[in-house]
């Protein structure tokens, strides 16, 4: 039997595989699917939340957004009042973006969990919800 972590790395390349071949074809590199989503569902928000959010260095999300910005999917601007924060908003290009994407994730899902049953998938994000729940540190669980 193949170890847990093989298994989880194996079902991530796979799914991201697909994803990132769809992401290609809308103009889309590495990492803004993920920040698009993130904007989609929770809205403006700062580099740091999104950063969290999305497990990325915050460095690497900010050269991500330079690009986003560059290619008019994204906004930044300081609020009123906090002038340390820059916050990201989608803007309607963003939003039609993240719209194709929220597609290509669910037919991503709709192709792996083809093979599951309800009860199956259901199990299944129980158990990966428990995993990304749990506190971990560097080198090892706690």
């Amino acid at each position: 039997m193949e170890s847990l972590h093989y298994l989880l790395m194996k079902a991530h390349s796979r799914m991201q595989r697909q994803i990132c071949a769809r992401a290609a074809e809308f103009g889309l590199t590495s990492g803004q699917p993920k920040i698009l989503e993130y904007l989609s569902q929770y809205g403006e928000n700062n580099q740091k939340a999104i950063s969290d959010y999305c497990e990325i260095e915050q460095a690497t999300v900010g050269s991500i957004l330079l690009r986003m910005e560059a290619s008019g999917l994204v906004v930044r601007a300081q609020h009123e009042g906090n002038r340390r924060s820059l916050y990201v908003a989608l803007t309607p290009k963003g939003r039609a973006a993240a719209e194709k994407m929220a597609g290509a994730f669910a037919d991503a899902e709709g192709e792996v969990g083809g093979m599951l049953t309800p009860a199956e998938k259901l199990q299944l994000r129980r158990l990966l919800e428990k995993l990304c729940g749990g506190t971990w540190e560097e080198g090892g669980e706690t």
